[in-house]
């Protein structure tokens, strides 16, 4: 019997002068796997090129947005300074992607949002949010730092209490209108009607003659700046133990004894190993 083809990881629809990216691994959570990675930052290339395109939308096959980043697939093991550049250069290259897209862009977020893919998509020109949509960035539980730039945009955009109450230790997650209510989105519809109101507002971006926009005030080379140095403190974390620990538990839980291992290892031989950083 022949095999199923490989579904297209980032499909592409274009209309009225809109392209919409759907993130499309229902599987794995639309996760950001390198595969999905790769798919997606080949797709970003593709629109910016296309000049039939003037605005782009991006979402998710539901149920999820994104699962963001997987990490159990992304720190292979090698010489512990080579992989810290790694990180470095990877993570900075993620946000890098989104920051240097050159037309306005809509993230409409269908479902939960994990991580990176509330991050980045914070650095869109906007936010249109389901009613199904949660917004979770678990970096504390994850002792990592702030990613995505929201070290400094999440304060500007919400608030330092309310950046600190999603950032910090507690973890708030909030829903589609929570978000719209904080500032977080900027719109917020049923869930039916999510693409058609992202549609509606990238052709409304054209007929302004929108310009690629960041928000909070920032500029892109102020955000490329902070996205550089929260990369390098990123790097540092995923090589200290706290995260390490973290990391080996979290897989152990899901039953991902593989990666589970691997993050064992490092956690067990790192006095070994960090002396090479």
């Amino acid at each position: 019997m022949a095999q199923d083809p490989q579904p297209t990881l980032v499909r592409h629809a274009h209309r009225n002068g809109v392209a919409t990216l759907t993130m499309n691994m229902p599987s794995r959570l639309n996760g950001w796997t390198q595969e999905m990675m790769v798919a997606l930052r080949e797709a970003f290339q593709r629109v910016a090129a296309d000049q039939d395109t003037h605005a782009v939308i991006l979402t998710g096959t539901d149920p999820y947005y994104s699962a963001g980043v997987n990490l159990g697939g992304t720190i292979k093991l090698s010489h512990p300074r080579e992989l810290h550049g790694l990180i470095v250069e990877h993570n900075q290259a993620l946000f890098d992607s989104f920051l240097d897209f050159p037309k306005p862009l809509l993230a409409a977020v269908n479902g939960p949002a994990i991580g990176a893919s509330v991050t980045s998509a914070t650095l869109c020109d906007g936010i249109i949010a389901s009613e199904k949509a949660t917004f979770s960035t678990p970096f504390a539980a994850l002792s990592i730092p702030a990613e995505g730039c929201s070290s400094v945009l999440f304060a500007r955009l919400l608030g330092e209490d309310t950046a600190d109450r999603i950032l910090g230790p507690e973890g708030w997650r909030p829903t589609g209108s929570e978000a719209h209510e904080i500032g977080l989105a900027q719109w917020v519809v049923p869930h039916d009607r999510l693409l058609e109101e992202a549609q509606r507002i990238a052709e409304g971006w054209i007929a302004e003659e929108a310009k690629r926009s960041y928000r909070g005030g920032f500029t892109q080379d102020e955000l490329k700046t902070v996205n550089a140095a929260e990369s390098v403190r990123v790097a540092d974390a995923f090589l200290d133990a706290p995260f390490l620990r973290a990391q080996y538990k979290f897989l152990w839980r899901k039953k991902k004894r593989v990666p589970a291992a691997l993050f064992f290892a490092l956690c067990t031989l790192r006095p070994l190993w960090s002396r090479l950083l």
